[in-house]
């Protein structure tokens, strides 16, 4: 599999230091809370590629983690992240803040920039009045040129960079692409608890280390969308954050975490809930199961870690996932390693079936006949389906119009039939009963 970024509209990069604003500069320029802002070092970790228009020219703007040199082995891998965007750049915007002055790692910083041969606009952040205007010559010891004046807080300055931006991208070659066909592309939301291995599966999936992986729980705070080119076509893949009890999860970044990863899984077509092996289905893994058939989803389950299951404990932990998670029917249980890479070739199987499944369309005839069939095997008790339809795909929905109200215990029956019937596979369905029907 090969990671594509769609290149339909120039790539804006945001790049600097930690904590100099970047991310509030960045839902300034798109309008809404899309990157998560705290005062706290490093809050931003994975790029983010995001959609912002100015002037009717449209163009992605990516938000990075902050460059800090040395650090931490996780400081050195949020910097490795914001030079593999560098590569991707049409044009960097470099941010300082006019309140701290010139750093060293804002020199060091520059120096990396320069080195790209990316054309870069200087932004000197924090500017919330005249005062401050007068600290931001300084920053011409950076050797990017004059810089731009805003306060990404206040919003003022940002019109007039974003004039100067849309002025540098205008012209900017592109190959084509068709964007018609986006909302076609399967969304797939990676869920589960924090520190289970998520962000490992989904550099393993995309092939490239686009999310930080480090082993600490909660190093992913945002949801991160990535295209990726299959055989059987593209697919989208979301890296969420980890999902943790409301009562262990703190105010602030974390809780905004959480609420990103569930609106993930309100956009998903699928998803894939990944559990640690070693700890079997917990609590909170049935919970997230419960979000997940709430949202309408499609499941794959995926336990991970499975290499460091002992054997004689396997059969345990597999009578614990289906013990928890029996409300997800048919979804298929894929055991896999993904630091090593063992298993997840069945992943992408799986998620291709589970997709047709979520898309598909039974004609009206064949849908009747079967109901015809599964009442002569079963009536249903008082009660009669006159006739049934299809409403509606992702997932499949059918309507029954009964001559009397059915039994969950039959609807139950109905379900299981028309899933065998049509081959739905793991794919949630929705069934619904209206009474009358003259057929």
């Amino acid at each position: 599999m090969a990671s594509t970024t769609p290149r339909a509209k120039p790539m804006v990069v945001v790049v600097g230091r930690p904590n100099v604003g970047k991310s509030s500069l960045i839902n300034r320029i798109v309008g809404r809370r899309v990157a998560v802002v705290e005062e706290e070092p490093g809050v931003t970790r994975d790029r983010k590629v995001l959609d912002a228009e100015w002037n009717g020219l449209p163009f992605h703007i990516v938000d990075t983690g902050g460059w800090l040199a040395g650090g931490s082995a996780l400081d050195q891998q949020v910097s490795k992240q914001s030079v593999k965007a560098l590569d991707e750049a049409d044009l960097v915007l470099f941010v300082v803040d006019v309140q701290t002055g010139v750093t060293a790692e804002d020199l060091e910083a520059a120096r990396l920039v320069q080195r790209t041969k990316r054309p870069v606009i200087l932004v000197a952040n924090k500017v919330d009045d005249q005062r401050h205007e007068q600290l931001a010559w300084e920053f011409l010891q950076l050797g990017l040129g004059e810089a731009m004046l805003v306060s990404a807080q206040h919003g003022r300055g940002t019109g007039d960079l974003l004039d100067e931006v849309v002025q540098q991208i205008r012209d900017v070659a592109l190959p084509e692409v068709d964007e018609s066909a986006d909302d076609a592309i399967p969304k797939i939301a990676i869920i589960g608890r924090p520190n289970v291995g998520k962000s490992t599966l989904f550099n393993r999936l995309i092939g490239e280390e686009r999310s930080v992986v480090f082993d600490m729980p909660g190093t992913t705070r945002d949801a991160i969308d990535t295209v990726v080119e299959t055989d059987d076509g593209p697919l989208c893949f979301i890296d969420t954050a980890g999902m943790r009890r409301r009562s262990r999860t703190d105010q602030g970044s974390e809780q905004h975490s959480v609420l990103r990863a569930l609106e993930a899984l309100e956009r998903a077509d699928l998803a894939l809930l990944v559990i640690d092996a070693t700890e079997g289905a917990t609590h909170q893994d049935q919970r997230l199961a419960e979000r997940m058939a709430i949202s309408g989803c499609a499941a794959v389950v995926i336990l991970n870690k499975w290499e460091l299951v002992p054997t004689e404990q396997r059969e345990d932990i597999m009578a614990s996932v289906g013990d928890r998670l029996a409300f997800l029917g048919t979804s298929p249980v894929i055991k896999i390693s993904a630091q090593s890479g063992m298993g997840v070739h069945k992943i992408l199987p799986a998620l291709m079936a589970a997709v047709d499944s979520y898309h598909h369309r039974v004609p009206t005839g064949a849908l009747n006949r079967a109901i015809r069939d599964l009442q002569q095997k079963h009536p249903a008790p008082g009660a009669r389906i006159r006739y049934a339809v299809q409403g509606a795909i992702d997932p499949p929905t059918f309507t029954l119009f009964a001559s009397g109200e059915l039994p969950a215990t039959y609807l139950r029956y109905v379900e299981r039939s028309l899933r065998e019937h049509f081959d739905l596979g793991a794919t949630p369905m929705k069934i619904r009963v209206r009474l009358g029907g003259g057929r």
